[in-house]
């Protein structure tokens, strides 16, 4: 695992959290997309910039990037060896978001780009509720075809908090043996 993909089924799944450890536990950087889409006071970044800043780091011999961004999700699955998608119950992540919201704010999250303070409005609550379902079974679809392009490509499937703690500390053990 050199060139790793994080995604999710929505916001507040973990996925930032997720590829943080990650990184610590393999020593790979890692790169958040929201803070490459979002410039200060929460201005898009256009689709050619995003997928430029994208296209460059896939160009690293070692990479997590984390986030989903559907319009740019080709540029990242070409390049990755590895795709880890995170998938908790809808209640779990609306119930994150909140708490994020509640932690961050009138501040800026470490994963955001500079500038964005955090917020949180009835729009991103119906955003995360509606596209959740849909989501969810289309990266089912998205899967396998990425084993028919690429059968080498590894998938990982983590779909409880306790799957995800059970897969980092399996990491950072053999991580610790490798350095021994």
């Amino acid at each position: 695992m050199k060139r790793i993909m994080v995604i999710g089924v929505s916001a507040g799944v973990g996925k930032s959290t997720f590829a943080q450890k990650l990184g610590k536990a393999l020593n790979i950087n890692v790169n958040h997309l929201d803070a490459l889409y979002w410039k200060p006071n929460w201005v898009e970044a256009t689709l050619e910039e995003f997928s430029e800043a994208q296209l460059d780091i896939v160009k690293q011999c070692q990479w997590i990037i984390e986030g989903n961004y559907s319009n740019t999700f080709q540029i990242r699955a070409k390049h990755a060896d590895t795709i880890i998608y995170l998938e908790l119950p809808l209640y779990v992540c609306l119930y994150r978001v909140v708490k994020r919201w509640l932690k961050y704010i009138g501040k800026t999250r470490p994963d955001m780009g500079n500038g964005c303070k955090e917020k949180l409005d009835w729009e991103f609550i119906k955003f995360i509720y509606s596209t959740y379902y849909p989501r969810k079974r289309k990266m089912v679809e998205q899967f396998q075809a990425f084993q028919e392009i690429d059968p080498k490509k590894e998938i990982i499937i983590l779909k409880s908090r306790q799957e995800i703690k059970s897969y980092l500390y399996s990491l950072s053990n053999c991580e610790r043996l490798h350095l021994n």
